[in-house]
């Protein structure tokens, strides 16, 4: 079981839906501190999305695209790539979406020497990430190579603010147009000291609530009747368009697991994931500590879950 430290490393809530009702639902453990006792973990306590919030932006993404604010396939709006002859300037928001940006950016979390991530997010780009993803240079040609990179995210989540008429108003539009009406109350996105929402990292939210924003993509982008999310966004985002160097799919913003099920997931540093299965009318939340060479065993997991509920 998932609950095996030994395997899985420290599961903190698990959270299993089908048909719209919870069948499965555990808490455990506690969220170690530096400056005070660990907090147990309970339904209230807010959990840290990490690259979750990624799939978040999407959503985001999507409903600026139905107002028509943004454009995919118009290149992207970034002032920084505007210079005369700047060859970035030929990437636009669907390159980005889908990770085919062709911006040099290593996504390593465990090199200091090497990551842009950690040097984002922690080092010299923490207080503007934007910025300092906008500046990588080019590596490739738009749309030939598949690179997950975190700074793609951030640049996408500037380019969100500026559509949505600023850092605040981006933020107001999460909450109202996609927190409050799927009822995800503890939602707390975070920014950086130049007020970008960090949508590569940082939304914390219970299990309960991440779960609400699953059963929003299940649902394709309706809730309770009312669509959130334009017509065609959630596939949008499941659509597969590359494999990264381990053979995972990926779509927009999206894991694919390209099952026999239209499985996909949102999916995070240390294990986190929404676990997406259309074909079953179901969804998992697992939110944890787990680190990288337990991927394996946890993406097994998670196929044999699905397979239980068969």
């Amino acid at each position: 079981m998932v609950g095996d430290p030994v395997t899985y490393g420290d599961t903190y809530a698990l959270l299993v839906i089908r048909q719209g009702r919870i069948v499965h639902e555990r808490y455990e453990g506690a969220l170690p501190s530096f400056d005070h006792p660990p907090t147990p973990v309970t339904p209230t306590t807010p959990l840290l999305s990490w690259s979750m919030a990624k799939s978040i932006l999407h959503a985001a993404i999507g409903i600026l695209v139905g107002d028509g604010k943004l454009h995919l396939d118009a290149p992207a709006d970034v002032p920084a790539w505007q210079e005369p002859n700047d060859p970035r300037a030929a990437i636009t928001l669907e390159h980005l979406l889908a990770m085919r940006d062709g911006l040099d950016f290593s996504e390593d979390y465990v090199d200091a020497g090497v990551s842009d991530v950690i040097e984002m997010l922690f080092g010299e780009g923490q207080a503007d990430v934007a910025a300092y993803a906008e500046a990588r240079s080019p590596r490739h040609a738009p749309n030939t190579v598949f690179n997950y990179s975190s700074g793609t995210s951030n640049i996408v989540s500037a380019i969100a603010a500026r559509a949505a008429g600023g850092s605040l108003a981006l933020i107001e539009l999460l909450r109202t147009r996609l927190f409050e009406p799927i009822g995800m109350t503890s939602a707390d996105p975070r920014t950086d000291e130049a007020g970008t929402f960090i949508a590569s990292s940082y939304v914390y939210a219970t299990a309960r609530d991440f779960a609400r924003f699953g059963l929003l993509y299940l649902r394709d982008g309706v809730w309770d009747g009312n669509r959130l999310l334009p017509e065609g966004w959630v596939d949008h985002g499941r659509t597969l368009r590359s494999h990264d160097e381990e053979g995972t799919g990926y779509g927009a913003h999206w894991w694919i697991i390209e099952d026999d099920l239209g499985t996909f997931r949102a999916a995070g540093y240390e294990g986190q994931s929404i676990l997406i299965c259309p074909g079953l009318d179901a969804l998992m939340v697992r939110l944890g500590r787990s680190p990288a060479e337990m991927n394996p065993a946890l993406t097994d997991w998670r196929t044999r879950l699905v397979d239980s509920l068969r």
